[in-house]
């Protein structure tokens, strides 16, 4: 009947970069060769850039589950004990993985839309302070909050543990100081700020940290830290890399560095704020209660009455755009919008938009433009502050 391009609005994987994929369409060196090498390790030297810090940085043929798993499986031994911050579906995976090589894991565990407080963690430090770590996510992407990692670091960094932070999708979506934050693992992933296919997972690896690795007793072998923070810089992979994948994402980082990183962080960060005030300026309740918003993605409680699948769906059946549903126990009661990565205010206008219609076919009473004019706002609000006011 018309035109419908496909669009993808979710916080992972997310839009690709498209010089990211032409390099990735002609990936066929061999790893094992100088020109290869060069790639690899300049896509080391990158990360450092990208991710600001001087730690030690390895790169895995993986989702970002694997470097979740390296993590556990290379600074900890059996019965030690951490403490794990789990606030929606993806700090419940440190709780899994965590029990999964049989470390003690005491849950500090928020409702669903909140975040885990500061004060709350350094009550649970002095509470266990025989404690090994603290595992936390900077953003928890089934729920849309943000946890105070800087606080979190600053405390933990005071005691013997150490803190390992996912930030597969705050990587690039919010301010993450590691080095001057104290945050001895963080972890990022291909498809999320890095505008390319999901099968690449990194993180970074502090001094501290690798001393409890020389003397945890947990096995590991394809997953082992040292080896591939040593390898990278040398332009090898201790195992077969994801070529392809390495190529695509050595183009992204090119293009982050002209960019700038804040300026990909500020992109995430209004894109989120214009988001939040659509919602509300459409009547909808934001999910994110007593927390920080997350810059990659905003959670927004489907209207009473509908279950939130009715608006995913009517994404996918109107304008061929895919946006995501809640999980876990929140299916059906929110619906999420990514800001992470190549998505723009163009992006945006048009999401909000296509709300608007979604909302008024399922029944509720919509005052087209409130929630678009709303999001215009927040764009030339920005544009007046970068022309020194002048719009």
């Amino acid at each position: 009947m018309y035109v419908r391009k496909s669009r993808l609005l979710t916080p992972g994987p997310t839009p690709l970069l498209p010089s990211a994929v032409r390099a990735m369409g002609a990936a066929d060196l061999h790893h094992r060769t100088a020109e290869f090498r060069a790639a690899y390790s300049g896509v080391i030297a990158d990360l450092h850039y990208f991710m600001g810090t001087e730690n030690g940085i390895a790169l895995f043929a993986s989702s970002g589950s694997g470097a979740m798993e390296a993590a556990v499986s290379n600074l900890f031994s059996p019965g030690d004990k951490v403490i794990v911050c789990a606030a929606g579906k993806f700090g419940e995976r440190w709780v899994q993985m965590a029990q999964a090589f049989n470390l003690e894991t005491v849950v500090l565990a928020k409702p669903y839309g909140e975040s885990v407080l500061p004060a709350e963690l350094e009550a649970m430090l002095r509470q266990h302070p025989d404690v090994q770590g603290v595992l936390v996510q900077a953003t928890e992407s089934s729920t849309g909050i943000s946890h105070d990692v800087q606080s979190m670091g600053r405390m933990v960094a005071a005691t013997d543990a150490i803190l390992v932070v996912d930030a597969i999708t705050g990587l690039g979506s919010s301010i993450l100081e590691i080095d001057q934050w104290g945050l001895d693992v963080v972890i990022g992933g291909s498809q999320k700020s890095l505008m390319i296919p999901p099968g690449l997972a990194y993180c970074s690896v502090s001094e501290k940290a690798f001393r409890r690795a020389e003397i945890a007793t947990n096995p590991n072998f394809y997953f082992n830290l040292r080896k591939h923070v040593e390898a990278g810089p040398k332009g090898d992979s201790p195992w077969t890399p994801a070529s392809s994948l390495l190529l695509g994402m050595a183009e992204v980082l090119r293009y982050i560095r002209e960019l700038g990183r804040d300026q990909l962080i500020r992109n995430a960060q209004l894109l989120a704020r214009a988001t939040r005030e659509s919602a509300q300026a459409l009547g909808l309740e934001l999910f994110a209660r007593n927390a920080i918003p997350a810059g990659a993605v905003t959670a927004i409680l489907a209207p009473d009455g509908l279950d939130s699948g009715q608006i995913v769906r009517a994404y996918k059946d109107r304008f061929e755009a895919v946006i995501a549903n809640g999980q876990g126990s929140m299916k059906g009661q929110i619906f999420r919008f990514a800001h992470l990565g190549y998505f723009d205010f163009h992006d945006l206008f048009a999401t909000i938009a296509e709300l608007e219609i979604i909302l008024h076919e399922l029944g509720r009473n919509v005052d087209f433009g409130v929630g678009v004019q709303a999001a215009q706002a927040v764009y030339l609000d920005a544009l007046g502050a970068a022309n020194g006011g002048q719009r």
